[in-house]
């Protein structure tokens, strides 16, 4: 095995073993790079291998172009924004008020309770795009109406965390503005191909709920007997407490699709609207702006501190041959293109149990992206399955964050294996999700193919 193979190995390796051992992955990112590089320079001018681009210190000072690159890139500046815009919408009320009717519309159905938190999942999520509001949120405005009406523990919980999970996936998603910039590829493409998939495994939990609801009326009760008839005056007053979501939704979508504002503006525009919609419910205040603007401040900090370690992370891997090395590899398994899409999505699956999205899209992506781009594979259709695939992350041991989020602030006596239990259908159901779309690509590819022509393959 030629040596720069050994020493790319090597470096993954180390990561791997240390993230286990707690360190924070930034400062790791970085740390492992930085010694690895002068263990590179050193095997370079003391012992005459001249098998790795990293020769010298001034090779490495060329990351300093990839910072400018970050620093500079305009798509970038939407992350902060829609980060503010999630944040801001959590202390608005909307949610909130948008639980309570929707209690009263759905509750009559069999299984309503659980299409409520559903319903209210996809709209936290398309204007949102957070999950650990989305999650928290519904934790706290769901599960008490859910465990009171007897639904299970399990069922409730999963219902919980995998709603909460769309925000990551249906648009404005900061992950799928972090996988543009990673591939270099439209954000708008991105969202459009999203939204589609996104709608339809929302469709798929209801189905679930549904079925489970006639199937086991012991875990999804029914309507109670003594309830209280639907009145045509309440489904007007659930109807209209959906409008200012929509409303925003609007705002910021509709300004990207139909060309009016880039991602950028749409993000700003996205945080001014859910100002109005907190100070129109009389949450906005000085605190609740000092608030979130700090939040906005730390969750934009650890984005970009992951962001900066993994490009040098990145950088030195390529420069002492790990792509190649990794080029190699997937060209030696002899696999046609939707072979190779396959095996990817199988890696992403199992580094999901391990790692969160930020390392996977920040690290493995640019890493296998470039692969799966030389076999002419549709970088859209592509980024969107791993996009899903990225969901089972979430809910999936032992560093599913929506189940940390949620283990928080469930009621008590909800345990964790009974939110271990709950998700197991919902991953499942992901995982249908991303079969649909490897068998019917035009799932991801239309609505993209109709705005703006073929995507950017």
């Amino acid at each position: 095995m030629p040596f720069y193979e050994i020493l790319s190995l090597t470096l993954m390796a180390s990561f791997i073993v240390c993230l286990f051992l707690g360190f924070p992955v930034a400062w790791l990112l970085a740390g492992v790079s930085v010694l690895f590089t002068a263990l590179a320079i050193t095997l370079t001018t003391q012992f005459g291998m001249d098998t790795f681009l990293l020769t010298s210190w001034v090779k490495f000072s060329g990351i300093i172009d990839r910072f400018d690159a970050i620093m500079s890139n305009w798509v970038l500046v939407s992350l902060p924004m829609f980060v503010y815009m999630g944040l801001m919408l959590d202390r608005s009320g909307v949610a909130d008020v948008m639980m309570r009717n929707f209690v009263k519309v759905f509750g009559g159905i069999r299984g309503g309770l659980g299409l409520t938190v559903i319903v209210i999942g996809i709209l936290l999520a398309a204007s949102t795009g957070i999950v650990g509001a989305s999650v928290v949120l519904l934790a706290m405005l769901a599960m008490p109406i859910l465990l009171q009406h007897n639904y299970s523990k399990p069922i409730a919980s999963g219902l919980v965390a995998a709603s909460g999970t769309l925000g990551i996936l249906i648009p404005p998603s900061i992950m799928l503005v972090l996988m543009a910039d990673q591939v270099s590829t439209s954000v708008g493409d991105l969202f459009m191909g999203a939204l589609i998939p996104g709608l339809l495994l929302g469709t798929l939990y209801m189905v679930y709920v549904v079925a489970v609801g006639f199937i086991r009326p012991d875990i999804v009760p029914p309507r109670p007997a003594n309830a209280e008839k639907l009145t045509l005056a309440q489904v007007g007053v659930a109807f209209l407490s959906t409008l200012p979501t929509f409303g925003l939704i609007l705002l910021v979508l509709g300004s990207i699709f139909f060309g009016i504002a880039t991602p950028t503006e749409a993000s700003g525009l996205g945080a001014a609207g859910a100002m109005v919609l907190a100070a129109i419910n009389r949450k906005l205040s000085w605190q609740v702006i000092r608030q979130v603007g700090v939040e906005t401040t730390l969750t934009t900090s650890f984005i970009f501190a992951i962001f900066i370690g993994a490009t040098v992370f990145a950088y030195v891997l390529r420069m002492i041959g790990g792509d190649e090395l990794i080029t190699e590899f997937f060209k030696g398994t002899g696999l046609g293109p939707t072979g190779l899409v396959l095996l990817v999505l199988a890696v992403v699956f199992v580094a999901g149990f391990f790692l969160d999205w930020f390392e996977i899209v920040l690290i493995i992506l640019p890493l296998l992206a470039p692969v799966i781009k030389l076999n002419g594979t549709d970088m859209t259709w592509f980024l969107i399955l791993i996009a899903l695939m990225l969901q089972t992350s979430f809910l999936t041991p032992p560093v599913g964050f929506s189940l940390f989020y949620l283990k928080g602030v469930v009621p008590a006596g909800v345990t964790i294996r009974d939110i271990y239990i709950g998700i197991i259908p919902f991953v499942l159901l992901q995982m249908a999700m991303v079969a649909l779309c490897l068998l019917f690509p035009q799932i991801i590819l239309w609505l993209p193919q109709q705005m703006y022509g073929a995507p950017g393959g």
